[in-house]
């Protein structure tokens, strides 16, 4: 991390860059880590803050993991920490899970973390994020 004129950066590892530190990056940050450092996901396989079209709507999404055969595998909303994980949250990222279809849909504000893992057309609740195979 680093300040600069009053204002807070972290080094994304990912986009190789400063950016500037909100709660909400200071969360996705945070679990881009975890992914990395102890599900061991390749970080040639995630990337962050991509765009992606909803209709005629620009969106980006947070987090995205592939698999490796580079297929969109894993979907992951961030929001800041005093931002409450409702049915909202869980709306916008299928919404998203519409244009990129994965497995996994992951939401998380740094204090919990859900996930499910679509079978079939059904969304099953997981207790845990799935290793790296």
């Amino acid at each position: 991390m680093k300040k600069e004129n009053d204002k807070e950066f972290i080094f994304d590892v990912l986009r190789k860059k400063w950016i500037g530190l909100t709660p909400e990056e200071w969360v996705r940050q945070n679990f881009v880590q975890y992914l990395l450092q102890e599900k061991r996901y390749p970080a040639t396989l995630v990337a962050i803050e991509k765009e992606i079209r909803l209709g005629e709507l620009k969106k980006r999404f947070d987090v995205l993991v592939y698999n490796g055969r580079h297929e969109p595998w894993m979907m992951i909303e961030c929001k800041a920490a005093d931002i409450p994980l409702d049915d909202s949250v869980l709306q916008q990222i299928l919404r998203y899970n519409i244009s990129v279809p994965v497995p996994f849909t992951i939401i998380t504000n740094g204090n919990l973390t859900y996930g499910w893992q679509r079978k079939e057309n059904n969304l099953e609740l997981i207790d845990e994020l799935p290793d790296w195979k």
